[in-house]
């Protein structure tokens, strides 16, 4: 079997490669609930396609209680942060794509994790070097018994 070129391998290494940024935020936000910490995320309101209230957005930035007592409905996609909350009275549904989240923190500890806002552009991906021709391994594994 061969491997046609080095190009096709790195479009298919890419093609697969997802952000690793909305697993970790829910990550961190499970580990966060159950040590009883209220999770906030750092959002940039400046990305295009943040539906967050304007007027609490400070130096171009908003930071979000995603508690589930606070954040209704919250769903944690790999394309963005959604719920519905209330923001001095007033309902809002809030929708922050994944790339404009950059961090998230327990409001008691500060523990948590900051994204670099273009780690999705500049994440870079590894590729193996495989060898042009690569041998067949179609022979059954020799196994034996130690006793």
């Amino acid at each position: 079997m061969s491997v046609s070129s080095d190009s096709s391998r790195s479009e298919f290494v890419n093609k697969f490669s997802r952000s690793k940024r909305p697993y970790l935020i829910r990550a961190m936000h499970e580990w966060m609930g159950d040590n009883s910490h209220t999770p906030h995320i750092v959002v940039d309101a400046s990305v295009n396609g943040v539906s967050v209230p304007r007027e609490h957005v400070k130096d171009g930035k908003i930071i979000l209680n995603i508690s589930e007592s606070a954040a209704h409905n919250l769903k944690l996609t790999n394309d963005a942060v959604s719920f519905r909350a209330r923001f001095s009275g007033v309902a809002f549904d809030v929708w922050v794509p994944m790339q404009s989240v950059l961090g998230i923190y327990a409001r008691e500890t500060g523990q948590g994790m900051i994204f670099s806002r273009d780690a999705e552009t500049n994440e870079q991906v590894e590729t193996v070097e495989l060898p042009d021709d690569i041998e067949s391994t179609n022979s059954r594994p020799h196994l034996t018994i130690v006793k």
